[in-house]
């Protein structure tokens, strides 16, 4: 109750009555922490502990919460959670959901927290402000958090492909420049441990002053090249195993359409591996609109505006960072081979209007609109102005 300039009571200028059970999961390793707010408690926030991984205790849990907010209304109620989307996955989401539990998934960046230099930082701290934010989502308030759309457990595993191709051809990578590296202190420059001959080439290496390989260094980099070629066997296996995984959606793909990775391949400039991270990180997710689309690649602008002062912050780099490094790399290859299409004509007008300069941040720009672009394709058939198809 509030009371008046006179001292007459009135009721509060915004009242709510609970209509279910409000829980946020703080997860880790060794323990869960849940923080809940029930019916009929009042304002009283409530706190228990289970050890990592205890799903029948949560659940458990729940019916207790459930009992006793019963008992003191009178009335069933329902659970709703949330938890931030961690290297826990969405398996408990899916858990929670299947037993009939509303399960919410957030995006750990986009809860509000204190601009203090120095905030406390606690599992407790971190429950309370999930269930704050959980309740002021559940109201209707707009762009309190975003919400994490979870994927289904095929839509996660077919994504792996890409996602370990890009691991291991990073790893090839680390191979290589330490071989290179360890030739280059022996004065040996040229050797390219890719090639077919490697081996071969190898033993006939002679070091800058003239002298054979040393035994041990000769070794190790046997062993280098072992577990290179060891690497290279693997990203063969992971490419085949794209490549009929994306036969296999092109086969399933209705006769009046192709399959959107094929769509995508069939632009001179995209690749197999580049149409199945395009299509398996972000396009095949709904979107609404053309800035849903680069806000979730995070090539969204970020503006810093207060009084006279009005700069640009560049993208947020808020979304998936494959699918952002993925269109970055795209966007220079487009400009090679599309470079009649509106697209490349657009950029190289800006760059010439800049003198030539800020090729890196036109090139940003150009893979935000190339990005929109191709989600039109895919998902509209809108072919992009001036783009080149592959011949069939």
């Amino acid at each position: 109750m509030m009371q008046s300039p006179e001292g007459q009571s009135t009721t509060a200028a915004i009242r709510f009555d609970l209509g279910a059970i409000f829980v946020s999961l703080e997860l880790s390793q060794s323990k869960w922490l849940l923080t809940s707010l029930s019916p009929g408690g009042g304002e009283r926030m409530s706190r228990h502990e289970l050890a990592a991984g205890d799903v029948a205790g949560l659940l458990g849990l729940f019916e207790r919460l459930r009992e006793k907010a019963r008992d003191r209304t009178g009335r069933d109620y329902g659970v709703v959670s949330i938890q931030e989307a961690g290297l826990d996955g969405y398996w408990l989401h899916r858990v929670l959901a299947a037993e009939g539990v509303e399960s919410h998934v957030v995006d750990a960046a986009s809860v509000a927290v204190s601009r203090r230099r120095r905030r406390a930082k606690t599992d407790r701290i971190d429950g309370e402000a999930l269930l704050r934010t959980l309740l002021a989502y559940k109201r209707g308030e707009p762009r309190v958090c975003s919400m994490v759309r979870a994927p289904s457990p095929e839509q996660e595993d077919v994504r792996r492909l890409s996602r370990e191709r890009r691991t291991l051809v990073g790893e090839r990578l680390t191979h290589v420049n330490r071989i290179k590296g360890l030739l280059a202190s022996q004065g040996i420059g040229g050797y390219q441990p890719l090639r077919r001959d490697r081996r071969v080439r190898l033993e006939a290496l002679q070091t800058g002053d003239g002298r054979p390989l040393g035994p041990h260094l000769r070794v190790q980099i046997r062993r280098e090249l072992d577990r290179l070629e060891l690497l290279c066997e693997q990203i063969k296996a992971v490419e085949a195993e794209r490549d009929a995984l994306l036969a296999q959606l092109e086969q399933t793909a209705p006769p009046d359409r192709p399959a959107p990775t094929a769509m995508l391949a069939q632009l001179v400039g995209v690749g197999a591996e580049t149409a199945s991270v395009l299509w398996h990180e972000g396009l095949f997710r709904p979107f609404d609109n053309r800035r849903q689309v680069a806000a979730y690649a995070g090539l969204a602008p970020t503006p810093w505006q207060s009084g006279k002062i009005d700069r640009e912050q560049g993208v947020s780099k808020a979304g998936n960072p494959r699918l952002r490094t993925a269109m970055i790399q795209l966007a220079w290859l487009w400009l090679r081979h599309q470079p009649h299409s509106a697209l490349s004509r657009w950029f190289l007008q800006r760059v010439q209007d800049n003198g030539g300069r800020g090729k890196k941040t036109a090139v940003v720009a150009l893979a935000r609109k190339l990005l929109v672009a191709l989600w039109k394709y895919v998902s509209a058939g809108v072919v992009i102005d001036g783009a080149i198809l592959k011949a069939a």
